[in-house]
């Protein structure tokens, strides 16, 4: 028998058209908007009316359950280290945007972080480490909101405003999937934002310093950078478009190989439409993703450059595990839960045997 990881590669040459999501049983019916993958056996999952999700097998079984006290927040956000280590970062005005950890997969949980800046609306997180994090608001009165910790989330403090650029009038983020935040390595970070301009921020020293590029994706109410993914310290990859307008094809994705200092269309084929998640499948010498959106799935096999649809589900987020790349799981609308797995069972050919 193969391996996930021969069995993914194999799927990969053949083409998405030998790949499919596999729907799993996620025990709850409220909308699942983050989704964490710590590897092809453990998963976490987010939602509404404070809602988790967990597997511990795969996703033979999901356990679904309410943070207590949280049951009218809406979790956009899901961070998970192991079956038993997870955070989670609700969105909203105000109070309303917290984060949670739990450290005994989930069985009781601690308030971390409540917001306090009149305006604030926190939108996503990220860690380099299980010790290590950031998150990020919209602007407040031309201002960007950022915190970190750098003791698990015992205590989360506040980047200098002055080490960030200003915001434009109308600059907003987006909480769509939790991943218009992305860090890579020990101290890289970038965060992308929309409305009147799609641009990124970008951060080598863990946020302490900033710098800020546009991007070529969509502008307007409703539109911008969605999600970010970056392999290396250099190469990143951006999707998004316009949430109102699902079907458009221009302005979804964009690719840097500086480290987001520019950022150009894909030469290829572009994307089905806005696409609220990316992420990456393997480790390989050109990144293989799949971005998901309200729309559908699309692959691309070779960095970004052009991309061929995979399936007309709509999902919010989708995520594949840190190190060992070789599943992945999307989440949806209604409790809506997926594996990526081979259309069929394909073994390798045996050798013929030598008379």
């Amino acid at each position: 028998m193969m391996t996930g990881a021969v069995w993914l590669a194999t799927w990969l040459a053949l083409g998405s058209a030998d790949m499919r999501w596999e729907p799993q049983v996620s025990g709850t019916t409220v909308r699942l908007r983050g989704v964490s993958a710590v590897d092809a056996r453990v998963a976490w999952a987010s939602g509404d009316k404070g809602t988790f999700v967990r597997t511990t097998d795969g996703g033979k079984t999901w356990k679904a359950a309410t943070v207590p006290g949280a049951e009218g927040l809406d979790f956009r956000d899901v961070d998970a280290f192991s079956e038993r280590t997870a955070y989670l970062l609700s969105i909203g005005a105000g109070d309303k945007s917290r984060i949670y950890k739990t450290t005994d997969g989930g069985a009781t949980w601690k308030l971390q972080f409540t917001n306090a800046v009149p305006g604030a609306f926190f939108d996503g997180m990220a860690f380099w480490d299980e010790q290590h994090g950031i998150a990020f608001s919209d602007p407040v009165d031309g201002h960007f909101v950022v915190i970190t910790t750098e003791d698990g989330g015992a205590t989360w403090k506040p980047v200098r405003k002055e080490a960030l650029p200003p915001a434009l009038p109308g600059e907003a983020g987006f909480a769509a999937s939790g991943t218009s935040i992305a860090v890579q390595g020990t101290s890289h970070v970038w965060f992308g934002l929309g409305g009147s301009a799609a641009r990124v921020l970008y951060s080598a020293d863990r946020g302490q310093n900033w710098n800020i590029a546009t991007t070529p994706l969509a502008t307007g109410e409703g539109a911008g950078v969605f999600s970010l993914l970056f392999w290396s310290p250099k190469a990143g990859m951006a999707v998004g478009g316009n949430y109102k307008k699902p079907e458009e094809t221009a302005g979804t994705a964009a690719v840097t190989l500086d480290g987001g200092k520019s950022w150009s269309v894909p030469s290829g084929t572009s994307l089905k439409g806005y696409r609220s998640c990316v992420a990456s499948l393997m480790h390989a010498r050109r990144p293989t993703f799949v971005a998901v959106g309200p729309t559908g799935s699309d692959i691309s096999v070779n960095g970004g450059r052009t991309w061929e649809p995979l399936d007309a589900t709509g999902f919010h987020a989708v995520s594949s595990p840190r190190r060992k790349q070789d599943t992945a799981y999307a989440v949806g609308e209604e409790g809506r839960i997926a594996r990526l797995v081979p259309a069929s069972p394909v073994e390798p050919k045996q050798a013929p045997k030598k008379p």
